[in-house]
């Protein structure tokens, strides 16, 4: 493995160790490459295509190098050794991935794949949020269950799809929260509340079962915990590394949905005092220039 260099009795990287994974970087750049020829190039085919702010740029750029810090790092290789590091490796592409990129990618173009796919009926129906919740948490189970896991660390291109089908379900799951396409399921605020809240339980329920067990749920990482200890020069437990993976998988999601829970709120907040106030001065005149009229002196004289 690439990660485990030692140089007096310490752990040293080499660059080789953060491009060791050609296939993930390859990943990676293809889809930079396709979002600059969406914007660039697709963008003034598309009739109804907006405008693509910056800020929406950064978002997409970011997803993507949080895919690469997650697939094509020294944190890859650890998670051959490590269960803890393996369970990072899932909570970034399912908690940090899927948001960014799908604030990252304009509403627009979202609508412009799924015609162009025809995805229209498949995509209201998996992304309805009691679906959109069963198939994420399914997809959880199963990526995590014992042999799959050992299927994950012995074949390097299994794991990699399995990193895939992490990352697609995690942008089901964030759907019904962020989603930008008007016709496709989207929460209120207070049911976004009650969605992310209920996703901040049910993954716990898995993780609980690393974090308290004190068997083996993966006995295959043994020899390879040992080995870790053994360059490190320090003991580490085998149960100990899987009770470390429960707990970031616990605890590691835990500010992110809970952060989105009370932006949630906030927002909740706000409308419910706009809707008491009433409109406001700026929007009434942000009205009247929609109907055309400059100001009051414009308004119809009702004669």
């Amino acid at each position: 493995m690439p990660l485990l260099h030692i140089s007096d009795g310490l752990f040293r990287l080499t660059i080789g160790d953060w491009v060791s994974h050609p296939e993930a970087i390859v990943g990676c750049v293809v889809l930079l490459a396709l979002y600059y020829y969406a914007v660039v190039y697709l963008r003034p085919r598309v009739s109804d295509a907006g405008r693509v702010r910056r800020l929406q740029v950064v978002f997409f750029v970011l997803g993507v190098l949080s895919i690469y810090l997650a697939t094509s790092t020294p944190l890859d290789d650890l998670s051959e050794l490590l269960v803890s590091a393996h369970m990072a490796q899932h909570v970034i592409l399912t908690m940090v991935v899927p948001p960014l990129v799908i604030a990252g990618v304009p509403g627009w173009l979202w609508e412009w794949l799924l015609r162009a796919f025809r995805l229209e009926g498949v995509a209201r129906r998996i992304l309805h949020p009691l679906m959109a919740l069963g198939i994420f948490n399914t997809v959880l189970l199963m990526t995590h269950l014992p042999p799959t896991v050992r299927l994950q660390v012995e074949n390097s291109w299994f794991h990699l799809a399995a990193h895939a089908l992490l990352v697609v379900a995690g942008l089901v799951m964030w759907w019904p929260v962020l989603g930008p396409v008007s016709w496709l399921p989207h929460l209120s605020y207070p049911m976004q509340m009650a969605y992310l809240f209920v996703h901040s339980l049910i993954p716990s329920v898995l993780a609980s079962f690393l974090t308290f067990s004190d068997r083996l749920v993966y006995p295959f990482y043994v020899q390879r915990v040992a080995l870790w200890a053994l360059f490190c020069g320090t003991p580490f437990s085998p149960v100990h590394d899987q009770q470390i993976g429960g707990l970031v998988m616990k605890l590691a999601p835990a500010p992110i949905l809970w952060g989105f829970i009370a932006v949630a709120f906030f927002r909740w907040y706000q409308e419910f005092e706009a809707r008491e106030r009433g409109p406001s001065w700026e929007e009434v005149e942000a009205e009247l220039r929609q109907l055309g009229l400059s100001g009051p002196q414009d308004l119809p004289s009702g004669r």
